[in-house]
């Protein structure tokens, strides 16, 4: 069974409409059942006894006449005062019954009023014609007939209360969305613009409508501003790192190469070169291209030229492309994301998937949604239990993955799964159903 939170809308504007007509439209509901009740029904009753009145003293009157004759030249007198069709007929065939509507509730208390007041056998006929109400009544003088004027016992078009209320109801409702959609529409924007800035895009807001909406709008432009400029100083400040530390490795490396070849000379050479790549992952773990800018680009294409670049390092890699995007036939299959930034990821999958395999699989699976890119070896994969831990930065489960220490610092992980949530993605870690080794799933929403 499912819960009354569940049945409420999901979305802001949902929500306060619902919240702004359910009070309007019960409140509604109950003044016009109040109203009907106290003004329709009682006035209905006051006119159907009026009514009802004349027509018992109609038939005292026939049942007190010496004959038929008289008895009919009694209740036709009483037509004219009371503006009245009045007959006496015969008993023969005479059957009590009532015809009314199920929908037609003021018939139903010209009936009951009718019973209460008359006490006699009656035939009361509110269908065959709208307007007129056939009275059959029973008397020692034969059968009362009458024909009475629905106006004369119930109020003309009750259903106009009604009509006024939904007319009314429709034109706030009108009201209430229009109001409602320009109040929303700012918050919308503002969370497209959060949403976009966490996949890594700038989009153009400009703080609009109600004050708390205009200064949540101001406080995110002025943390974007801040989170750019803090970025921006950040990769500056590594730019300059990476020069000044580069520069004495440059000398170092000039030196050995003057040096005269020893076992000694290298091993430094080694030790240079080492330091010369964690330097270069460090730096780029540290930058992650949070200034590059995000362009359309083509997945499948990416994915080839990483495969490309891999063969070239003698890995054994094969490429497949899924397209479940909704897109014509000779529309691109374009993703906003920032190129060299994932490329750099899938390429760290790549190269681990290839240190630690013989083969590697690199699927690219476009879909409405998301990007993802799934990269399989054949290789001893990670233990479930170690798989978090991998993902942290200068970790390495060398007993794992049977890793180099000499080439290894611990980063092609991390900066994939940086470049992920950069882009307002995730990297998971999970065993290969095809290959048998680690897979490693990078998931990008479009």
């Amino acid at each position: 069974m499912a819960s009354p939170k569940s049945l409420l809308p999901r979305s802001l504007f949902g929500r306060a409409l619902t919240i702004l007509l359910v009070p309007i439209v019960v409140l509604q509901l109950v003044v016009g059942l109040v109203f009907f009740q106290r003004h329709y029904l009682r006035v209905t009753e006051q006119m159907t006894r009026s009514v009802a009145y004349g027509l018992s003293y109609a038939a005292d009157r026939a049942e007190a006449a010496e004959s038929p004759e008289a008895a009919l030249a009694a209740v036709e007198a009483l037509g004219l005062p009371f503006d009245l069709s009045l007959d006496i007929t015969s008993p023969a065939g005479f059957r009590a019954g009532v015809a009314v509507g199920r929908l037609d509730f003021t018939g139903a208390k010209v009936v009951d009023t009718l019973r209460d007041v008359l006490r006699r056998p009656l035939r009361i006929d509110l269908l065959s014609d709208s307007r007129v109400a056939t009275i059959g009544i029973r008397t020692d003088a034969g059968i009362l007939e009458a024909a009475v004027p629905r106006d004369r016992l119930t109020v003309p078009n009750p259903h106009q209360l009604l009509v006024l209320m939904i007319l009314v109801a429709l034109l706030l409702t009108a009201v209430a969305i229009v109001f409602l959609r320009n109040q929303v529409r700012p918050i919308r924007a503002l969370a497209e613009a959060a949403e976009a800035f966490g996949k890594g895009r700038a989009l153009a807001f400009r703080p609009a409508g109600a004050e708390e909406v205009r200064r949540a709008g101001a406080a995110f432009l002025s943390m974007r501003t801040r989170l750019e400029r803090q970025i921006e100083q950040r990769t500056q400040m590594l730019s300059g790192v990476s020069h000044d530390l580069r520069t004495p490795l440059t000398r170092m490396k000039l030196t050995l190469a003057l040096m005269d070849d020893s076992e000694e000379t290298r091993d430094l050479a080694q030790d240079v070169d080492q330091m010369e790549r964690m330097l270069g992952a460090f730096l780029a773990f540290a930058r992650g291209d949070g200034l590059e800018e995000t362009v359309p680009t083509d997945p499948f294409a990416l994915a080839e030229e990483i495969a490309d670049d891999a063969r070239r390092t003698g890995a054994a890699i094969r490429v497949v492309a899924v397209d479940e995007s909704e897109r014509g036939p000779i529309q691109p299959a374009l993703v906003p994301l920032r190129p060299g930034a994932v490329a750099r990821a899938v390429q760290n999958l790549v190269g681990n998937a290839a240190e630690h395999g013989r083969s590697v699989l690199l699927t690219v699976r476009l879909g409405a949604r998301a990007l993802t890119c799934v990269v399989e070896d054949d290789g001893p994969g990670i233990p479930e239990a170690d798989r978090a831990r991998a993902l942290q930065p200068f970790t390495r489960l060398d007993a794992a993955r049977r890793s180099n220490p000499a080439g290894n610092v611990g980063l092609g992980l991390s900066i994939a799964l940086d470049v992920a949530r950069s882009h307002g993605g995730s990297l998971e870690l999970g065993e290969s159903a095809e290959l048998g080794g680690l897979k490693a799933t990078l998931r990008i929403p479009r």
